[in-house]
Parts: C-alpha cells; structure tokens; sequence
C-alpha cells in the first residue's frame, strides 16, 4: 500500500467490502431487529424516526440520506423530518414517538447516566416492555451502521438532475 500524498488523507477502505461476514452478521442483526420492532407494535415509521435521529446526532450523512428515503416511502411527512432535530420544542410527535426517541438518544450516550435514567422513566410511563426493547435495540443497531459508513466514509449518492 502506498503512502498518501502529504496533507492528504488516507484512503479509507469499505468496511462492509473488506469484512462482508461480519457486515451480513449486522445486517441479520437489523432484519431482527426490525421484526422485533413490529412485533412490540412500533409502525416504520417510529423505527426510521428513531433511525434518523440517532443519525443525526452522530452526523452520519450517508445513513441520514438513506433513512429520510425510507421515512418518506414510509409515509413520513417532509415537515416532521424537518423539525426531528428539535422534536421536544414540537407537539407534531406522540408521546410513544417522544419517548422512543428520548429512549433512543440516551441509548448511544451511556455516559450521561441522568440523561438515561430519566429517558428510561420517562418510557416506562408511555411504553411497554416490549416497546422500550425494540426502541433500544434499533438505536443499538443504527448506532453500529453510522459507525460503519463513518469510519468507511461512505459516500452520499449524488441527487439525479431532473
């Protein structure tokens, strides 16, 4: 393998092409995951909600790009997407909705333990056991993807001109 040039930077490899096992083992992982979302009653909806905000904060551009897709095919509304980011300033989500996504926001911050534990009060109070497990289990697993296309430095791909 050669150098990169000076200033540049490395070249960065596809983890899920250099490692495609371990790649499928995730992929298997969010095929269940997803089923177990259906299963506690979450709608795709709810589940790419929580998709796209644990993307966001971990500013995965790729996964954003892919989720939005998903969310809109799903339903979504444009104007929803639009204000994720500041879903507690809103009343256009439920309070099933809300809670997933405080559940899912504290999921991938373990160090902020009193953001967790009242994240966790807060859904026992709206969710059932089920629900709180599935909500958890989706930011887990989209979590593990930002982390994926982050370190690969997947690309966006470019929008279609009409």
């Amino acid at each position: 393998m050669t150098s990169p040039a000076p200033g540049s930077a490395p070249r960065r490899i596809f983890l899920d092409k250099q490692s495609p096992k371990a790649f499928h083992a995730l992929r298997q992982t969010s095929e269940a995951v997803r089923a177990v979302a259906a299963e506690a009653g979450f709608d795709r909806t709810t589940v790419e909600l929580i998709n796209l905000r644990v993307s966001q904060i971990n500013g995965c551009a790729y996964c954003l790009d892919l989720h939005t897709k998903a969310a809109l095919r799903g339903g979504e509304s444009a104007r929803r997407l639009g204000v994720l980011t500041a879903w507690r300033d809103t009343d256009m989500f439920t309070r099933t909705e809300r809670a997933a996504l405080a559940l899912a926001e504290a999921t991938i911050d373990p160090a902020n333990t009193e953001a967790q534990a009242s994240a966790y009060e807060a859904a026992r109070q709206v969710l059932t056991d089920d629900q709180i497990s599935a909500a958890t289990w989706v930011a887990i697993t989209v979590n593990a993807f930002n982390q994926v296309s982050a370190m690969s430095k997947h690309p966006v791909p470019a929008l279609r001109e009409a």
